[in-house]
């Protein structure tokens, strides 16, 4: 069995905009960002995407490559790369508006690999979205599966197909991370608790919510764990619940409860494994949005900031 993530999604250019001004452009995507927070913190990772081979596509092959990621052959035959205009508030709180066609093709030449993510635009846009549940369908064999939502209200033209496709994939995965921002998209009319509770019993092993100042909780077989938000100064929330993602995988990596051989094992983990999860998350998301743009902490950054004194 091969010890290495694959990453299945969109990656695109997110045009920064604020107070009516262009900031910057930086390389996004949230399954993107997924992959290169697992790559900087020391693991193997295989990203299949959807860009082109122009200057803005081979931007970000330079800058997956660069943190580590391996890009899967075929991720570079769209007309043109993906782009997100990013417009944010006083708050440094994001919005979004999307240029963006998203297609697969074809299985993957990779080895099959211990944890399988994808999330997002990948898993409601057609016609690509099919494609990526039909690979998290082929690697149950062999990976742990993790999604996350990340909803992008302005791409779906259908929310009632979009609640249903996500609701499937939250019964195919075995790891779900979601915010209450999405919860509240989804189903404004229960809370991130009830809606969190009825997800476990649909199939994950774990189901965890990310509250943003409010801090995280998670359920698992055992029970619900929480994290307090921990006190940064916010830059921007580009990124924040990426890194949350990669560090909820990273973390079940470090405690060899990942790959579809662990399966009964990652059901039947412990509360304190599950708080120890939401930490590690929680400190890269922290470290995430102390700075600008989607910059998620290597491996060395985020040990440092767990060992500090205060930690």
């Amino acid at each position: 069995m091969t010890e290495r993530a694959l990453v299945i999604g969109e990656a695109l250019i997110d045009i920064v905009e604020r107070d009516g001004a262009i900031e910057g452009e930086h390389v996004g995507g949230s399954p993107l960002n997924v992959a290169v927070g697992l790559a900087l913190l020391g693991r193997d990772v295989d990203f299949l995407t959807h860009i082109a081979d122009d200057d803005r596509g081979r931007r970000i092959v330079e800058h997956v490559e660069r943190s580590g990621v391996s890009m899967v052959a075929g991720s570079m035959t769209a007309s043109h790369t993906p782009t997100a205009l990013a417009t944010l508030d006083a708050d440094g709180q994001a919005k979004y508006e999307f240029d963006i066609d998203w297609q697969l093709s074809g299985t993957p030449e990779v080895a099959p690999p211990l944890v399988a993510h994808t999330g997002s635009i990948a898993t409601v846009l057609e016609p690509g979205c099919r494609a990526a549940v039909a690979l998290l369908d082929a690697y149950h064999l062999s990976a742990t599966l993790t999604f996350d939502p990340n909803v992008r209200p302005s791409l779906i033209d259908d929310d009632a197909t979009a609640r249903t496709r996500i609701e499937r994939l939250v019964e195919r995965c075995d790891v779900v991370k979601v915010s209450d921002e999405d919860l509240q998209w989804l189903e404004p009319d229960r809370t991130p608790k009830q809606i969190a509770r009825t997800w476990l019993g649909l199939g994950p092993s774990v189901v965890a919510v990310t509250m943003g100042g409010r801090g995280a909780f998670a359920m698992c077989e055992a029970g619900t764990a929480r994290v307090a938000a921990r006190p940064v100064q916010v830059i921007d929330t580009v990124g924040a619940g990426d890194a949350f993602m990669a560090g909820m995988i990273d973390a079940l990596w470090t405690q060899d409860l990942l790959g579809a051989g662990r399966r009964q094992d990652l059901r039947r983990i412990s509360l304190d494994a599950l708080h120890t999860m939401l930490q590690t998350a929680a400190l890269s998301s922290a470290l995430t949005v102390a700075k600008a743009g989607a910059d998620l902490p290597d491996r060395a950054t985020r040990d440092a900031a767990l060992n500090s004194p205060g930690q």
